[in-house]
């Protein structure tokens, strides 16, 4: 009788830093960001390394800019060891620690044993794709919010997950949630009409962010286009913004 399949408790990381939150509501806030290996999903724009490699690299201290390499898989007691000790060298500092990637909930069986573990340290902010949710439901009591993305067809080049999107966000409503949306010249109203109304039906206390694709630090869409976007989604889901990746002008992580 072959042995129980236990989760793993070692995950694979890309960096673990601190830096300003450059996207949606929380931005301008310091959060302690770890970047995990993985993902499930391919996106046209993503511009994030996600391939595990042999090691992750570390920041010697909060928001030094110096980093050191450390053998990947990291153990939960690693990391919890060096982030309570951020926490204590820098206190009142950090807002709170950002599971990013990837896609974290790729790795979601370890997260089980590691999101309990870290909120003891700082509040967990989950960002995600927001396409996993059967990895998203029994972490949804530990974490402080979520940030999922709309994956939206002319930006990812994929069909839009809309099953897997609406399930999601029937869970990530249950935390301080708000979705994302990512849109670039090319995307057309349709889209957009279909996100602002997949999120109205699904949570309209949520706030819908609308955040221009950012390519070699610029961005192309004029303001015009963002301010009619706006628009055409807040007619349909009042709680819209319009916020630009801030960290890519601040020229911080």
């Amino acid at each position: 009788m072959p042995a129980p399949a236990t989760a793993p408790t070692e995950a694979s990381l890309i960096e673990v830093f601190s830096s300003i939150q450059g996207e949606g509501l929380l931005v301008g806030c310091r959060q302690i960001f770890v970047r995990m290996a993985l993902c499930n999903l391919s996106c046209a724009y993503c511009d994030t390394p996600f391939e595990p490699t042999d090691s992750c690299r570390i920041e010697d201290a909060p928001g030094s800019g110096n980093f050191r390499s450390l053998r990947n898989p990291v153990s939960l007691e690693t990391l919890c060891t060096i982030l309570h000790q951020w926490h204590l060298g820098s206190p009142g500092v950090h807002h709170s620690i950002s599971l990013t990637g990837g896609e974290p909930l790729v790795q979601g069986a370890l997260l089980r044993d590691w999101v309990p573990a870290l909120k003891k340290i700082l509040p967990v902010h989950l960002e995600t794709n927001g396409t996993l949710p059967e990895a998203l439901a029994p972490l949804v009591p530990e974490l402080f919010s979520v940030a999922m993305d709309l994956k939206l067809p002319s930006q990812t080049g994929a069909p839009f997950p809309e099953r897997e999107h609406r399930e999601f966000l029937r869970l990530a409503r249950r935390t301080h949630c708000q979705v994302k949306v990512v849109v670039g010249e090319e995307t057309p109203h349709e889209e957009i009409a279909a996100a602002a109304t997949l999120v109205h039906q699904g949570a309209p206390e949520v706030p819908l962010i609308l955040q221009p694709v950012t390519r070699d630090g610029k961005i192309t869409l004029t303001s015009r286009m963002l301010l009619d976007m706006q628009t055409l989604a807040a007619a349909i889901h009042p709680a819209t913004r319009v916020i630009p990746q801030t960290h890519r002008f601040i020229g911080v992580l």
